[in-house]
């Protein structure tokens, strides 16, 4: 717009110094040029340009105001034919001779000045000329040359729209920043509003958080009172179960006590009765050894007292059994003391009967005796009379001859052995005496080491393959022979201490022993890989097998058989202990326990005698064979029964080795079987109560089963041949 505008100023200029021929008719074109450049003003982009008074859009404001003019293309057209009109218009003047000024008209001048200053009327001669100017030729003139309109109206026309634009330059600033101070306001007042709004929500918040506050704290007061009212209704009846339980505890503790009286009286009572069992079964016992099976008086030789013998062991036996069972429940009841008093009762008759025996064979041997006198006298009188004739010889009186009974004693040679073999063990302990007293700590460390190399072994025996079986018997042999073995991380050598072998020979057949005690007793089918290392260990090393003997016939003397009498003096507690049971405490174990323990070590005791180590030397001999166990069988049946014992023992020793003695002694053994059947039951049941009949049912089952199908099958857990090669 700039650049246009200074053109416009130029043109001026130069159009001052015009002739002034041309003012009359300039007039008219500079108006018409006028609004001409009004029409292109108005139809350019400022002219199209639309102002708000109220409008929000202040960069259209500031863009209008700041953005140059432009004009239309007509504008610039018409700016063009003037420019080339007063080019024209210049040509004629600067040809003037002597190169002279043109002349000017003083009335030109003035027109064009006052063209300049601004739009005047149109004089009458140029209203004249206007109207002539319709001619053609007029026209035509006109065409090839157009008027410049004055300077001074194009520069006031100029002027005009500056001043216009500054004008609404100014109007704009001002709209602007009223505009601005509006929006300013605006913003305050909105500010003010929205802290005014924020306040309002903070105090409304707050009274809603005050107003749930107290609600809260009216609930909770309630609930309070609620739980207040609760936890007294709960005291009240919590006072009144009180007062009711402890009444009741009253009433239990008095009942208690009442019961603790009782028990107490009961118990006092009990041990009054066991004490007077106690009592009566030592008068029985003390009774008993005034009967002496083997009594022979030298003057009367055919009084036989075995029948007493006999008869006072069976009182005896079932005394103790009846204080055995007595004392499994607890205290003996008056119908024990009453049965022991009839036993005692029985006894003391028993003696009587025998001592009036006695007494009548004293009698009868004195007037035997007294009619042997009379006879030698008369003898003496007729010999005297007549010498020839010979005295006649006195007839003895027989006696009524009485059925044989059993014995309650051991044969006198199985008691020799059974001393010698307790002997051995005995040697055999105090050998290594020293070395177990002993207090030097490198001695303790080697027997600790030496026992736990035959005790873990020994332990680890057991039915799962052949293969292990067979290392352990090689671990023990070693040990034996002398040989180093490695046990828990140490090697240990019997030869590390001078009694080393003893201690070691004695421990291993203890603790063979306690396997059948603890082991046997409880899993039966480990008796036969036990008494197989036993039977390898006593072929390779017949000490450790004399040994396991002595500790066996000591803890279960029924395997002897022996059945130990009761010693004048002794206490019940050593009577106990010689006949097998465990007493802790003044306290016998139990009679199940007992039967168990010696139910393992009989069992032990016959899978030892029919199994030998498969690895051994096959042309020796059994060490203790099937005859041992013949021997001891038939010896059971030559002693008097035991209440429970005989029969339990029977029927295990039989279940195990039964059938290894079948096949050994064939009749001989179902004759055995079948004297048993006939004649040993009877005398168990005459002895067994109806509570102890368990055991003998048992056996006259197996008995019966055996008899009857001829034949008794092989006992559970045997090792077959296909044992070793696992």
């Amino acid at each position: 717009m700039a650049a246009p505008l200074g053109k416009r100023k130029s043109l001026c200029a130069r159009r001052g110094s015009g002739a002034a021929y041309e003012g009359a008719g300039s007039a008219m074109q500079a108006r018409e040029l006028r609004w001409e450049t009004l029409e292109a003003l108005r139809a350019s982009s400022k002219g199209r340009l639309k102002y708000f008074r109220h409008s929000d859009k202040d960069e259209d404001i500031l863009e209008g105001c700041i953005s140059p003019l432009t004009l239309t293309s007509y504008a610039g057209w018409v700016l063009d034919r003037m420019t080339a009109s007063s080019a024209q218009a210049a040509v004629p003047s600067s040809s003037a001779p002597g190169g002279a000024a043109p002349h000017t008209d003083p009335t030109a001048q003035e027109s064009s000045a006052s063209a300049c200053e601004g739009p005047a009327k149109p004089s009458a001669a140029a209203r004249s000329e206007a109207k002539g100017s319709s001619d053609p030729g007029v026209l035509e003139v006109n065409q090839e040359v157009l008027p410049i309109p004055p300077v001074s109206k194009m520069a006031k026309v100029e002027g005009c729209i500056q001043m216009y634009e500054e004008i609404y330059r100014m109007k704009g600033r001002e709209r602007l920043r009223q505009r601005q101070e509006q929006q300013e306001q605006l913003v305050r007042a909105a500010y003010d509003m929205a802290r005014e709004q924020l306040k309002r929500f903070d105090e409304m918040k707050e009274l809603k958080r005050r107003q749930e506050i107290q609600e809260l704290r009216e609930v909770m007061e309630k609930s309070l009172k609620e739980t207040q009212g609760q936890q007294e209704k709960l005291k009240e009846e919590h006072r009144h179960r009180a007062k009711i339980l402890n009444l009741k505890l009253r009433e239990a503790e008095q009942q208690r006590q009442r019961q603790e009286e009782q028990e107490r009286l009961r118990r006092e009572e009990g041990q009054e009765r066991l004490r007077r069992l106690y009592s009566i079964q030592e008068e029985l016992l003390q009774l008993n050894q005034q009967i002496d099976p083997n009594y022979k008086h030298k003057d009367l030789p055919k009084i036989d007292l075995s029948a007493y013998s006999n008869r006072g062991n069976q009182i005896c036996g079932l005394v103790s059994g009846l204080i055995r069972t007595t004392s499994e429940r607890g205290f003996p009841s008056q119908t024990d003391v009453a049965n022991t008093e009839q036993a005692l009762k029985e006894m003391r008759g028993l003696i009587s009967r025998m001592q009036q025996e006695i007494a009548a064979a004293v009698e009868e041997k004195k007037r035997r005796d007294e009619q042997e006198k009379k006879q030698k006298q008369e003898e003496l009188l007729k010999k005297q009379q007549a010498e020839a004739q010979t005295p006649a010889p006195a007839q003895p009186s027989g006696g009524k001859q009485q059925k044989e009974a059993l014995s309650v004693k051991a044969r006198e040679g199985t008691m020799k052995w059974y001393q010698q073999l307790q002997d051995a063990a005995a040697q055999c302990a105090a050998a290594f005496s020293a070395m177990s007293s002993s207090k030097d700590s490198e001695v303790r460390k080697i027997r600790m080491e030496l026992q736990k190399a035959v005790t873990i072994p020994v332990s680890q025996i057991s039915t799962i393959a052949g293969s292990q079986l067979r290392q352990i018997f090689d671990k023990l042999n070693n040990l034996l022979s002398g040989k180093p073995v490695q046990s828990v991380g140490e090697t240990v050598l019997v030869t590390q201490l001078p009694q080393g072998l003893d201690f070691v020979y004695y421990k291993l057949a203890e603790k063979f022993v306690k396997q059948g005690e603890e082991e046997v007793a409880s899993h039966r089918e480990s008796a036969f890989p036990i008494a197989l290392v036993i039977s390898g260990i006593w072929e390779m090393h017949p000490r450790v097998g004399d040994l396991f003997l002595a500790h066996l016939h000591r803890v279960c003397p029924y395997s002897v058989p022996f059945y130990p009498a009761y010693k004048e003096g002794a206490s019940m507690e050593e009577y106990q202990r010689m006949l097998g049971y465990l007493v802790q405490d003044s306290k016998m174990e139990e009679e199940d326990h007992f039967l168990k323990r010696m139910s393992g070590l009989i069992r032990l005791y016959a899978a030892l005698i029919q199994l030998r180590w498969p690895y051994g030397n096959k042309q020796g001999t059994h060490p203790h064979g099937l005859s041992y166990g013949w021997c001891w069988l038939a010896q059971m049946l030559n002693m008097e029964p035991l209440v429970v014992v005989t029969a339990t023992l029977l029927y295990d020793f039989l279940e195990v080795c039964g059938n290894a003695l079948m096949k050994h002694y064939h009749v001989q053994f179902w004759k055995l079987l079948l004297l048993m059947q006939e004649e040993y039951i009877p005398r168990i049941e005459a002895i067994t109560n109806v509570g102890q009949k368990a055991s003998l049912t048992r056996f006259k089952q197996f008995l019966e089963e055996s008899l009857q199908k001829k034949d008794i099958p092989l006992p559970k857990g045997f090792l077959q041949p296909s044992f070793w090669r696992s």
